[in-house]
């Protein structure tokens, strides 16, 4: 079946927060919202779950956990059991759940910066002290510096990690070495490791997503997987999604902290969708990943013409490129605010996802090619006036 990521959707007037947050003559290329329709099957479910007509309080059909078991099976090579799962309402409120739940607001929180905003969100949030194991950068490439996180670990007052993998925004997938060392060096010293991988459905080429799950297994630790259809089916207006542990107590202890936010019970409309994605999705994936690595190609190419000074670090996963933007040597604040002023595109600023994102930009691939190539060139006209 062809899917046509080509078409060009009319989004503004529509109450999106990436097109109508913006101006008229503003493109948006910010937000983590692809510009595609999600896939037909999904598009299917819904329409038939809409037409009964009644949306009277529902159960979670034992449908939602087979189609995580079938979906982590086929995709990621990796077995789950069904009371292993908790659903919940969408990542945000899953991750903010599980803080809640195991840390107290004076204790610490390791995040490795760059790294998702939200992250920062949820934790001033609650009032949790943040501990930046800073990711390290060289030539071009990302690793984590396991000698850094090895001493803030073993801070006692330091009580989880939360790690993003695969990693937004630099789009890296992380090896089993590194999940390995994570695992290691985090049951040593009795930090709580959860995995947000939202992205683990996004990656290109002979890179493979390694849950995290199935390598702490093996360590005295206590983890938490999240996981979720909503970016990998862009349907994050319909948030919903999962936490998955073998330790049934964790998973309880986090029901109750979600039970207390009143926030426990996942849309049954947005399940349907879960459940038609991940049981019907696979073709529509293939598709949409092969159509995301030649927009990334695109760019690269692009920039390696018009914008030499602009160095793309190489993505592995998601649709969201990180370019590093240092030789223009203006802030990423003044870099973007150049861009939405003069050049009338709207990227994300490097320092968003903390300090050590300073004089970078973050863009959104996931749109038709020709909205791609007209960004690139407002991105050109800006930078080179």
């Amino acid at each position: 079946m062809k899917y046509n990521f080509d078409e060009i959707i009319e989004r503004r007037g529509t109450h999106s927060v990436k097109w109508d947050w913006a101006k008229e003559d503003i493109l948006p290329m910010w937000v983590a919202d692809m510009d595609f329709k999600t896939a037909p099957e999904v598009i299917e479910a819904i329409s038939k779950k809409v037409s009964h007509g009644i949306f009277g309080y529902g159960t979670i059909p034992d449908a939602f956990y087979q189609s995580v078991i079938h979906w982590w099976k086929t995709e990621h090579d990796f077995i789950i059991e069904k009371d292993w799962m908790l659903p919940a309402t969408g990542m945000l409120p899953s991750l903010s759940a599980v803080v809640r739940t195991f840390v107290k607001p004076d204790e610490n929180i390791i995040l490795q910066t760059p790294v998702y905003n939200h992250f920062f969100t949820i934790l001033e949030n609650y009032g949790g002290h943040i501990v930046c194991n800073e990711l390290k950068y060289a030539d071009g490439d990302y690793s984590i510096d396991f000698d850094d996180l090895e001493r803030k670990a073993a801070d006692p007052k330091t009580k989880l990690l939360l790690f993003c993998n695969p990693h937004n925004p630099v789009g890296k997938v992380w090896k089993r070495e590194d999940l390995e060392k994570i695992a290691d060096i985090c049951s040593r010293n009795k930090v709580m490791v959860v995995s947000d991988e939202i992205h683990s459905d996004l990656v290109f080429n002979s890179h493979r997503h390694i849950p995290f799950v199935s390598v702490a297994q093996r360590y005295d630790l206590e983890s938490v997987t999240c996981g979720s259809p909503c970016k990998t089916f862009n349907f994050s207006g319909l948030p919903i999604s999962y936490l998955i542990s073998p330790n049934k107590n964790l998973l309880q202890q986090i029901h109750k902290t979600l039970e207390l936010q009143e926030n426990s019970y996942p849309n049954p409309i947005a399940a349907e969708a879960m459940i038609a994605a991940y049981t019907k999705g696979h073709s529509w994936l293939d598709s949409l990943k092969h159509y995301l690595y030649e927009n990334f190609l695109f760019l690269r190419n692009y920039c390696n013409e018009h914008l030499p000074a602009i160095k793309v670090v190489p993505l592995e996963a998601t649709y969201l490129v990180w370019l590093d933007c240092t030789l223009f040597g203006k802030s990423s604040d003044e870099l973007s605010k150049i861009l939405l002023m003069e050049g009338k595109v709207w990227l994300n600023s490097g320092t968003m996802y903390g300090s050590n994102g300073e004089g970078f930009l973050r863009i959104n691939i996931g749109c038709p090619r020709q909205l791609l190539n007209e960004g690139l060139e407002r991105l050109k006209k800006a930078l080179q006036e």
